[in-house]
């Protein structure tokens, strides 16, 4: 069984940074993606970041040049640094682990951008 656990959401105003960490535990194969999602209210989920065992990232368009993610593999453990944030950031984020047709989410941490 995999457990994902985040932390770092909370509120923050226009401008701000903020930095979401997720710890997986459990069996976990080597060779994996580690990732964030986001939804927010009315939305569908989509893509954050993500990012492999081997170091590759993919971000989505909209994060691009703002958010960060990196990750200590030999912890599965995966950050997404968050600057610049905008209203539109708004959502709750979740972690991602998945390899093959494995997939597992964590509970999600809001974060909201307001002044």
């Amino acid at each position: 069984q995999v457990q994902l656990v985040e932390s770092g959401g909370g509120l923050v105003q226009p401008g701000g940074s903020l930095r979401l960490s997720c710890a997986a535990s459990g069996s976990i194969f080597s060779i994996n993606t580690m990732g964030w999602y986001r939804q927010a209210p009315g939305k569908q989920r989509e893509l954050v970041a993500d990012i492999t065992s081997g170091g590759m990232t993919n971000y989505a368009d909209s994060v691009k040049g703002r958010f960060t993610i990196s990750r200590i593999s030999d912890k599965n453990t995966v950050y997404l640094q968050m600057n610049s944030l905008k209203p539109e950031d708004t959502a709750v984020y979740y972690c991602n682990l998945r390899w093959g047709d494995f997939g597992s989410w964590g509970q999600g941490t809001q974060v909201t951008v307001s002044s």
